[in-house]
């Protein structure tokens, strides 16, 4: 397994599995998107295992695994050596670790990944907003952040925050998009505080259907919208402190996220019986206007 061919395996996982973030980082010149591509490759796998279908030991022993991977690859980093053959046999590792020498990539953010997945396995629920913040920034922050190693900025100390900001942004419209079928999964993100805020239990009938009256759901889900909002501001603060295709990269990510959520907004009701997306079509709008600077 050649460096070459880890990166071309990610690019593939990226064409593949990443039907949103695939419009952003194809915006960016080759070698940082191939970084970016082994960034997300290893990212989406540890987020399968803490959503796949095994029972919640075994998926909580794959995800000690991939922690185990993890400090080999940071070991491997530290001695600048990516020849040890825990890394060649595996393309996804192969292409971190070498993105991780040209890059200052923090692997260590890797880490919090598995943290957020581990809270999914065991069921966590919230309590209050300030319980869930934590868990986006594990699960989304965190992926910010490594992204920010690949694009550069003169200004990390300022910048990290704000790729933090902007992946709490991205997580609060996932759980939007998602809450019927997490509650289907026996998951609740939204914190239990807001429940009780707007009346609603999320029970769900036979056929999946929420049994709270539709008004107090929809004024949830368009008070977290408003809240998802505030983020994004937060977020897209970044861009500037970025080079012009890397803040494209990040401009078309949260344009497609910041579109779902007004979509979801704006008619709650449907997205909270179906999996609400944008079609690939308005995807590749987003995309393009953030190239030329207009999607902000």
């Amino acid at each position: 397994m050649t460096v070459s061919d880890g990166y071309q395996h990610c690019e593939r996982v990226v064409r593949d599995q990443a039907r949103n973030f695939a419009y952003g980082i194809r915006l960016m010149p080759g070698p940082k998107r191939r970084a970016m591509s082994a960034i997300y490759a290893f990212a989406r796998r540890i987020d399968d295992i803490g959503d796949g279908p095994e029972p919640p030991g075994v998926r909580l022993d794959l995800l000690a695994g991939s922690r185990t991977q993890l400090t080999v690859l940071r070991d491997a980093h530290g001695r600048r050596r990516t020849g040890i053959s825990v890394l060649e046999d595996d393309p996804v590792l192969a292409a971190l670790a070498d993105t991780a020498v040209r890059y200052p990539v923090p692997l260590e953010a890797f880490g919090e990944l598995i943290d957020g997945c581990e809270a999914d396995v065991r069921g966590t629920e919230y309590g209050t907003f300030e319980d869930l913040l934590p868990y986006c920034r594990q699960v989304a922050g965190t992926v910010g952040r490594l992204s920010l190693g690949v694009f550069g900025t003169d200004r990390p100390l300022k910048a990290e925050p704000l790729a933090d900001a902007l992946g709490v942004a991205l997580q609060l419209t996932n759980i939007l998009r998602d809450v019927r079928e997490d509650r289907l999964n026996g998951r609740i993100y939204l914190p239990a505080e807001d429940l009780a805020k707007f009346g609603c239990t999320l029970a769900q009938d036979e056929t999946g259907r929420f049994t709270d009256p539709p008004q107090r759901l929809n004024d949830l889900i368009r008070f977290e919208a408003a809240r998802a909002r505030s983020w994004y501001d937060e977020g897209l603060r970044l861009l500037p402190m970025l080079d012009r295709r890397s803040a494209a990269c990040t401009a078309a990510m949260a344009g497609i996220y910041r579109r779902l959520l007004e979509r979801i907004a704006d008619r709650p009701s449907i997205a909270l019986d179906s999996r609400m997306s944008l079609p690939n079509w308005q995807k590749a709008v987003v995309a393009a206007r953030a190239l030329t600077g207009t999607e902000r």
